[in-house]
């Protein structure tokens, strides 16, 4: 097999392509801290305040971009998810480095490298032992804590279901870590009535308020309970991210409940039932969430589980999820105005997968924009398999031409691996660079100041604004 040139291309003046570049980034945004206000980093091991000695556990397990990856270069299933020791696994992932050229892999791959543990050399099978030895080395000590105070994370909020008990943030909470964890309320499960999943969900909501639930009255009830446990534990934020064409329909709660019953008693509900339902659950939560002044979040355009076979042999969520070309303009009008109808829409943050959707959603969160509440209405950060060079720029572009650039709360991780954190560079050192073309163009003033301040805000300050988390 062919070897790629060694030498590093992660410079200090990576992606930016001037002389106003660099002074934006190296001036203005390199030093901001991170808040990183939707991820799926496990509490659990926050909590445990243990090393995280091997890079295949903290970089590999989970990583559905690299698994991606893999599959595509041929590599076998075994070394992916399968029974292959972590070293097997590094070394498959080394030899799909060097094909990964143009792709975010490579990219990230390099930057995670050079920040956490010094490494200039490009990922490949001649240098892989060499790299999960030294990388092994530095791990050795690090904790996932330590990980995140490396990167200047001041927060960060994980992806939680609405029966957790946030034992581990209870512990969290308790210790002098240097960035603060707070939970995010991802209320998907509450969605999917008709399916056999669905009744086994109420046990376990069941259990977590400790009565049972036998109406629609009893569900509302448990949803509450569980929103406000959340609120004590210091969640400002919500999620949804159900990946299917969505619909808000017409419906009264007497017809809901109705729909309630005939599904506990085991009966077909039609996909208009099962509209009214799901309409009534985004209202309710959403009302809320505009109660506890919480920030919501909707990631919209997702088909998921589209490999039948590795499903089977392997599980959900491996990384076999697509862009879905689900209409969503529709579901998001209905949906906001029918909150702002009643002065009811908090906060707002949404995401498209698909983007041929970009400016469908940067001028639908343009409606509902409300006085005393600067950029109240966000359309979010390129997501998943746009969180790219081509997608931030484009995602950035759209969103300069139909709002605020200025008032955007800017990056996140929405990642699984405690050292994904280079992301946040990637995107700072790409709106740098962005700006200073548009200097060198003559499209904006050549105010280094000014825009270096808005740099400022979308890196850090706005999301300060925006989510109101208590740190010091």
């Amino acid at each position: 097999m062919s070897q790629i040139n060694s030498k590093a291309f992660i410079t200090e003046n990576f992606l930016l392509n001037s002389k106003e570049a660099e002074i934006l980034y190296h001036e203005y945004a390199k030093e901001m801290p991170i808040i990183d206000y939707h991820n799926h980093l496990s509490a659990k091991q926050i909590a445990e305040d243990k090393p995280v000695e091997n890079i295949s556990k903290v970089w590999l397990e989970g990583d559905h971009y690299k698994w991606r990856g893999m599959r595509a270069n041929g590599i076998d299933e075994l070394f992916i998810t399968g029974s292959a020791s972590l070293e097997e696994r590094f070394e498959k992932w080394a030899e799909t480095v060097p094909q990964t050229v143009r792709n975010p892999l490579f990219h990230w791959t390099h930057l995670e490298l050079k920040r956490y543990f010094n490494i200039d050399e490009i990922l490949q099978p001649n240098n892989a032992k060499e790299i999960y030895k030294k990388a092994n080395t530095i791990l050795a000590t690090k904790t996932p804590a330590q990980l995140l105070e490396d990167m200047n994370v001041k927060v960060i909020c994980t992806t939680d279901d609405p029966t957790d008990d946030l034992q581990y943030h209870k512990v969290i909470a308790e210790k002098k870590f240097y960035t603060k964890v707070y939970p995010t309320f991802r209320a998907d499960e509450l969605f999917f009535i008709g399916k056999e999943k669905f009744l086994e969900y109420l046990k376990k909501l069941s259990n977590s308020v400790n009565f049972e639930i036998t109406s629609y009255s009893d569900f509302i009830k448990a949803i509450d309970e569980r929103i406000g446990y959340f609120n004590e534990n210091g969640c400002k934020v919500s999620d949804f991210g159900v990946g299917e064409a969505l619909a808000i329909e017409d419906f009264t709660e007497e017809e809901v409940a109705l729909i309630f019953d005939k599904n506990l008693k085991g009966e077909t509900l039609s996909i208009l039932e099962v509209n009214k339902y799901r309409s009534s659950i985004f209202l309710h939560l959403a009302k809320q969430y505009h109660k506890f002044d919480w920030v919501q979040q909707y990631h919209l355009g997702a088909i998921r589980n589209n490999n039948s076979r590795l499903e089977e042999q392997v599980g959900l969520d491996v990384g076999c999820d697509s862009i879905g070309d689900f209409p969503m303009a529709e579901f998001m009008s209905k949906l906001f105005n029918t909150l702002n109808s009643t002065n009811q829409l908090t906060k707002t943050i949404t995401y498209n997968l698909d983007s041929s959707q970009n400016e469908v959603f940067a001028t639908m969160m343009g409606n509902f924009q409300t006085g005393g509440i600067p950029g109240k209405m966000q359309w979010g950060s390129g997501w998943w398999f746009l969180d790219q060079k081509d997608g931030m720029e484009k995602q950035l572009n759209t969103l300069s031409n139909m709002g605020l650039l200025s008032r955007f709360v800017g990056m996140l991780t929405d990642s699984r691996s405690f050292l994904s954190y280079p992301r946040h560079e990637y995107f700072r050192r790409i709106l740098c660079n962005l700006l200073a073309e548009d200097i060198n163009k003559g499209l904006v003033p050549n105010d280094i100041p000014f825009l270096g301040k808005m740099v400022q805000d979308i890196c850090y300050n706005n999301a300060v604004s925006y989510f109101n988390f208590k740190y010091n």
